[in-house]
């Protein structure tokens, strides 16, 4: 078994409300379909650990965290943004999904793995330094990143960032970084539509024109993000893997399919094997058609599984 998936009862507590997208039927909507198509029999499952404040802090300062703690609600909700909602569970979920990242790293650099899949919420990629906002309250994939680089002493991280929505505070937390290649593309416009122009020398974040096909991100993937990532040379992988640029979810306009997630992993563990001893960490972060969320996270954990 060369793919690990972890996860957390606790991330399945945490929700918005009956109304929100963001809600715990995506889990369910992916172990159902890791179950009914007989993957689940060839990964192996574990529980996260939380992570610690020590762990957050790398990422998101104590006044941060001391804000969102004062304001947890015991009942109900507690509205960051009109999006954005606390209910009494949110921070042991939150932390959860931020610890499911410091797990699979030290599996992987361990080598007792060589890739990972955390199907983690509340997602992660929007969360700011300082600011929640866009479903996110930690930023799973920074923290994790961070951890890498200071306790296995990494001095090339790659990050890939195929959500239909730009991961703005994973922009922030290592734009200028040289130790980290982030890679993304997004709907041009959409949610949160704060990328930074010009980028950092160590950011290809690309936004495309809504109604782009799965050929053109294809396309774009082969000419631009390959060739920085091969030139990079990674030694570990990271993938914010949102599933709303599918054409089936109604959050976006892109139109992917799971033939073409399954391509693009395919290209980063190919790459990863070139450089990374195929060491790559996964991150669930959007998807909202829970149908197509199911099918592309299969063709996703499929492709880093070599199944």
């Amino acid at each position: 078994m060369e793919t690990l998936y972890i996860t957390h009862p606790a991330c399945r507590l945490h929700e918005m409300g009956n109304w929100h997208p963001e809600c715990p039927d995506r889990l369910s909507a992916i172990n159902d379909r890791l179950v009914a198509s007989g993957l689940m029999d060839f990964i192996h499952e574990q529980t996260a650990t939380p992570a610690t404040d020590a762990d957050v802090l790398r990422v998101h300062p104590a006044a941060y965290i001391a804000y969102l703690r004062e304001h947890a609600p015991t009942e109900g909700y507690f509205s960051i943004d009109p999006d954005t909602l606390m209910n009494p569970h949110t921070l042991e979920a939150a932390w959860a999904a931020a610890g499911a990242g410091i797990s699979a790293v030290d599996a992987v650099m361990r080598q007792s793995y060589r890739t990972a899949f955390c199907a983690v919420r509340p997602p992660g990629h929007h969360a700011r330094p300082s600011q929640a906002m866009g479903f996110c309250f930690l930023n799973n994939i920074a923290i994790a990143v961070a951890y890498a680089l200071e306790h296995y002493g990494l001095d090339r991280v790659a990050i890939i960032d195929f959500d239909v929505h730009h991961g703005n505070g994973t922009e922030e937390s290592f734009a200028g970084d040289q130790r980290v290649l982030m890679c993304s593309f997004f709907q041009h416009h959409l949610f949160p539509d704060q990328y930074q122009s010009p980028p950092a020398e160590n950011m290809v974040n690309i936004p495309v024109e809504p109604y782009s096909k799965g050929d053109d991100l294809r396309q774009l993937v082969s000419d631009v993000w390959m060739p920085r990532l091969r030139e990079f040379a990674p030694q570990l992988l990271f993938i914010s893997a949102g599933f709303d640029a599918h054409r089936e979810d109604e959050m976006g306009q892109l139109g992917m399919v799971e033939a073409d997630y399954a391509w693009i992993t395919g290209q980063l563990v190919a790459l990863a094997d070139e450089t990374a001893n195929g060491r790559i960490i996964s991150f669930l972060e959007g998807g909202y058609s829970l149908s197509a969320l199911g099918r592309s996270t299969e063709a996703h954990i499929r492709a880093l599984a070599k199944l």
